[in-house]
């Protein structure tokens, strides 16, 4: 009887890790070809409330050298503490794409994330993109934004908002233009929104909001406007999240 049971005991167990082994070799994807660059279809320079999934997923494609889509290339996903990914590696498809769900960490500011594969002769191909993460404040002075703003200062229309961009003689500047907005100090941009484009000899289409938002909320404005300008605001301060 007890050589019966530990007979048993042992087949258990055997079976046991041998299910073990098959689900962890069936989980970890393998590469069936290799690429020789990554390009994004989509999913970059997305922004959500820190420690939000991203609403849509990062896409990224494998090609060849001639541009054409890789099949069965094995790209891994990484990036600075606190990020995460869904899946972190995975073989792309029959189109040569991979894709994978985002899941930002918990402070704000702007985090580089890379795509990595290797080519025929080992060597590293990577792709680098970045994701923005939203505090507390700048959050506020997104509501703002698309509350008082974006139909003006964005030129793209939404189902939610028709853009008045086209229709203005002086075009506004998009809050992502850092090349201008980055030169522009905050107690600038203050008397702009306070006071008007006239303030600082601006456009007189840009009209005052000292009476409509409070000085806090100014600032949360301002600090979206600096946290989302391309190239990225550099200042003291501002939370830059790398590896």
């Amino acid at each position: 009887m007890r050589r019966f049971l530990l007979a048993v005991l042992s087949f258990s167990l055997a079976m046991a890790g041998s299910g073990c082994a098959r689900k962890s070799a069936g989980a970890e994807p393998k590469a069936a070809a290799f690429g020789s660059a990554l390009v994004e279809s989509s999913g970059g320079k997305q922004i959500g409330a820190v420690g939000a999934v991203l609403a849509q997923p990062l896409v990224v494609q494998v090609n060849d050298d001639h541009g054409s889509a890789v099949p069965g290339v094995l790209v891994e996903f990484t990036g600075p503490a606190g990020l995460s990914f869904d899946p972190v590696r995975a073989v792309s498809d029959s189109s040569g794409q991979v894709t994978t769900n985002v899941a930002l960490g918990s402070m704000a500011g702007r985090y580089e994330l890379t795509a990595s594969t290797f080519n025929k002769a080992q060597k590293a191909v990577d792709l680098k993109l970045v994701e923005i993460a939203l505090g507390y404040q700048q959050q506020l002075g997104q509501q703002l934004n698309e509350k008082y703003c974006a139909r003006c200062h964005d030129p793209e229309s939404t189902p939610e908002r028709v853009s008045n961009y086209d229709n203005l003689e002086v075009k506004p500047h998009p809050f992502t233009e850092g090349d201008t907005l980055n030169k522009i100090s905050d107690a600038d941009l203050t008397a702009i929104i306070s006071h008007g484009g006239a303030a600082l000899n601006k456009s007189v289409l840009m009209p005052p909001y000292g009476f409509t938002l409070s000085k806090s909320e100014m600032q949360a404005l301002i600090s979206y406007i600096r946290l989302v300008s391309d190239p990225p605001y550099q200042a003291s301060g501002m939370v830059y999240s790398g590896r």
